[in-house]
Formats: C-alpha cells, structure tokens, sequence
C-alpha cells in the first residue's frame, strides 16, 4: 500500500513539471488579448486555480468537524509562499523587480490577508462572523483592484499584427490550455495530499503537525512549481501575482468559507505556536524586502529560504 502511495506521489510531482511549462506561455498570452498585467492574471487564474486543494481540504476538515487541519494548512503553506516558493524564483531570476505599484499593494494585502487570521482566532476561536469579516475583506481588495483601470491593464508593443477572429480563437485555445493546466495542477495535489495523509497513519504524527508541514508542502506545491517555470522564462510579474494570490485566496476566502460551514475553535495552541510565530516573521521580512529598494535580491532569498529550513527544523525537533 505504501509503495502505491509513493508511486501516486511521483507520478503527481511529474504533473506538476507538465502543467507548469505550459500555463505560464497560455497565461502570458491570456493577459496580452484581454490587455491585463501578468501579475493580475495570474492572481485570478492560477491563485484560483492553485487554491482549489485548499478549498478542498477545508470543507472536507470542516465537514469532519476538524477544521483545525485547514488552520494549520493554511498557516504552514503560506509561511512557504512568503519563504520557499519566493525565495526560489528570485534565485533562478537573480533578482526580483518590484516597482510596480499594483504589485507592491498586492504584496501588501497579501501579508495583512495572512496575517488577519491569526488576529481573529486570538480569542480561541475563529467564529462565522469571523469568516464573514475575512470573505468581506477579499471582496474589498477584488474591488479596489478593478476600481481603476491604470491598475489592471497594460498596452503591449511590438506584437504582430493579427485578425480579431484569429486572435480570438487563440484566446479560446489559451483558455483552454489554462483551465487544463489548472485541472492538472489540482490533480496533482490532490494526489500528493493523499500520499501526505497516508505517510501521517505509517509515521503516527499529530494531525496539526500533518497540516503545517505535510499537507501544507503538498497543497503549495502547484503555485511554487509554477513560480518556478515562470522564473525560467522570465515572467516576473507573474511570480507574484500567484504567491500574493494564492495567500489572499487561501487566508480570506477559503478560510473565511470553512469558518463559515464549522467554527474553528483551538483548545491547544501549542501545535501552531511555532508556525504562528514563523508566519508573522516570514511576511515581515517579506514585505520588507518587497518595499525597500523594490526589489527582492539574491541575499534576500537566501534569508527568506533559511527562515523556511528553520521553521521545518524547529517543528521537527519541538513535536
């Protein structure tokens, strides 16, 4: 059974390598037909499409009466949005430009999104008002961001002219391209979170422990290979709108909706200390690195990846 679920695990990694290369060419050529920036296609794309494990795992942990799982996934995977995922797309670009301004309020809102969860459930409890106030919160950004257009579009030079007909049934087959990498994407972590709950029965580890790290490596997996493939081709804007996405994604609405079907009450906090603490460091830092200079380094990665292998060893040893 164990070898099975290895197999599962291997083969879900390849799919990933597969649907990476082609979303990020479909998606550059998405955002030049409807005239968007990158980094706003890929929020609504790929974040979405990336947060579907996310979704998943919560509403079954919140039909199971445990959404505590979902807590901590969302806790664990966005400390590797912040550290792991960034730090290795900034390495393979040598460098990451952030001067838009789009870019730097997402980047923003992405930090006050991951890190507004962990000041609601302060009192123990993440209520349905809570999750009502965290979906409002996403539905406010959505809205500030489509409020002016100098904030989502951009004017591409230098492409070859083509007929409107052509260029919409390119647009119908990016399209395509897209949702298919996408259902790949979520196929693949899907099966890797599968493998993840398996190796949690074989290893007998605590069930948060499995949502922090496990889980939470498992369902940030499709928006870090992607980030990757983009860094390859030099898609930059695109690194960030899906990291700053899948976080807002993740922390507002996904987590807003499983507070919403079954409150998220924490009897014992001593399983998120840790990552709690990780997560308000690694977004500081984030932000940090992001608004001064705007520009992520090679140095700066390197930090934010030895915040990531810290927070993995020091859950290791503490558990």
């Amino acid at each position: 059974m164990t070898i099975a679920y290895i197999f599962i695990f291997l083969i879900s990694c390849f799919l990933l390598t597969f649907s990476g290369k082609w979303l990020v060419d479909a998606l550059t050529r998405v955002a030049r037909f409807l005239g968007w920036k990158e980094f706003v296609v890929a929020f609504f794309t790929v974040a979405f499409g990336a947060s579907a494990p996310d979704l998943f795992v919560g509403i079954t942990s919140a039909l199971r009466k445990i959404p505590e799982l979902s807590f901590g996934a969302i806790v664990g995977t966005n400390i590797i949005h912040f550290t792991l995922a960034a730090a290795l797309a900034v390495l393979i670009l040598k460098g990451l430009e952030v001067e838009s301004r789009t870019v730097q309020a997402g980047s923003l809102f992405g930090v006050i999104a991951a890190l507004l969860p962990l000041l609601l459930i302060f009192d123990g409890m993440l209520s349905r008002a809570d999750g009502l106030l965290l979906i409002l919160t996403f539905i406010f950004y959505i809205s500030w961001l489509f409020s002016k257009r100098e904030r989502f579009t951009k004017i591409y030079d230098g492409l070859a002219p083509i007929s409107i007909l052509k260029e919409f049934k390119l647009f119908l087959k990016d399209l395509g391209i897209v949702i298919l990498g996408i259902i790949l994407l979520v196929l693949s972590a899907w099966g890797i979170l599968e493998a993840a709950l398996h190796f949690q029965k074989v290893l007998k580890v605590s069930l948060p422990f499995i949502g922090i790290l496990i889980v939470a490596l498992g369902t940030a997996l499709p928006e870090t290979w992607f980030c990757l493939a983009a860094a390859r081709k030099g898609q930059s804007w695109m690194i960030l709108g899906t990291l700053m996405g899948c976080v807002a994604v993740t922390a507002t609405l996904v987590l807003g909706i499983v507070a919403l079907i079954c409150p998220i009450k924490v009897i014992d906090f001593s399983p998120f200390v840790i990552a709690r603490i990780f997560l308000i460091i690694s977004a500081i830092f984030f932000l940090f690195f992001v608004r001064t200079g705007q520009r992520l380094t090679k140095k700066e990665a390197l930090f934010l990846l030895a915040i990531y292998i810290l927070f993995v060893l020091v859950e290791i040893l503490t558990k």
